[in-house]
C-alpha cells in the first residue's frame, strides 16, 4: 500500500540514498532502496519499468551513462507525491541511432516524482531534457530516445 503519511524529510532521506546509489553506478544498492514492485518511468525516453524490470532499465542506465551523477537540490511534497528538482551530468556512451556522440559531458535540469511503500521507493518519475544532452553531446534528440 502506497504510503501517503510519509513526511517530505523521510521521503527526502530515501530520495538521497537512491540518487547516492545512482551516482555510484551501484545497481545492488538502488535495488535495496525500490520496492520489489515498483514503477520507474521516464516520459521524455518513452520508458516504463515495473518490479524485476527495474533492475535492468537501471543497469542499462549505467552502460549508456557510466559516469552519471544526480544532485538533488530541492523538493516539495504534497498528497505523498514527493518532487525533487536538481542536476544530471552525464556521458553517453552511445547513442540508439548508432550516432556517436561526442565524448562532451552533459549537464541539465532534472526533476523526479516519487511515492513510497514500505520506506522505500514504489514509483519514480525521471524528467530531463533529453534535447538539451543531446546538443551538449552533437547529436539529435531522437538520436537519445529508443525507439521500439
Amino acid at each position: 500500500m502506497v504510503d501517503d503519511t510519509l513526511t517530505a524529510s523521510a521521503g527526502l532521506e530515501i530520495v538521497e540514498r537512491l540518487a547516492e546509489a545512482k551516482s555510484r553506478q551501484d545497481v545492488d544498492a538502488a535495488m535495496a532502496v525500490y520496492h520489489p514492485d515498483a514503477v520507474l518511468e521516464s516520459p521524455p525516453l518513452g520508458t516504463r519499468y515495473v518490479g524485476s524490470d527495474v533492475a535492468g532499465a537501471v543497469a542499462g542506465w549505467f552502460a549508456f551513462a557510466p559516469d552519471y551523477s544526480v544532485r538533488v537540490d530541492g523538493h516539495g511534497m504534497d498528497r505523498g507525491v514527493l518532487c525533487c528538482w536538481g542536476e544530471i551530468s552525464l556521458t553517453p556512451a552511445f547513442t540508439w541511432s548508432g550516432k556517436a556522440p561526442n565524448g562532451r559531458r552533459a549537464t541539465v535540469p532534472v526533476f523526479m516524482l516519487f511515492r513510497f511503500e514500505d520506506g522505500r521507493v514504489s514509483y519514480e518519475s525521471f524528467n530531463f531534457d533529453v534535447a538539451g544532452v543531446a546538443r551538449q553531446c552533437g547529436v539529435e534528440a531522437s538520436d537519445l530516445v529508443r525507439v521500439p
